[in-house]
């Protein structure tokens, strides 16, 4: 699978493996499932966008993956501030999330450039 050569989507497994074993214990399931599924859905979205034929259909994954990721960056601010993330580890997937939106815009834009 040609993802797996890219740093941003090894980058976003690391980051969603991080999120699913901080929260394994949390016993508030709705959120848990919610941050759980923003951070799976990043990579998940990538290595979609990997196997697209066209520029269009590949730029709208990653379109999806940084939707995903702003979502993400979201919840980690809201399970901060209702104590279920402590600040250490909040800052930390949030300045990880940061670089990957960078990523993808890069991505991006470069798929706009060659179209």
């Amino acid at each position: 699978m040609k993802c797996e050569n890219l740093d941003v989507w090894q980058r976003s497994c690391r980051l969603s493996v991080s999120i699913y074993q901080y929260l394994q214990d949390s016993k508030d399931y709705g959120f848990k499932d919610q941050i759980t599924r923003s951070s799976l859905s990043i990579a998940s979205n990538i290595a979609e966008e990997m196997e697209k034929a066209s520029k269009k259909d590949s730029i709208k994954f990653l379109d999806i993956a940084k939707g995903s990721c702003a979502e993400l960056i979201t919840q980690i601010h809201i399970g901060n501030e209702i104590g279920y993330i402590d600040n250490e580890t909040g800052n930390i997937w949030i300045n990880e999330s940061d670089e990957i939106l960078k990523m993808l815009s890069g991505l991006i834009n470069n798929l706009k450039k060659s179209i």
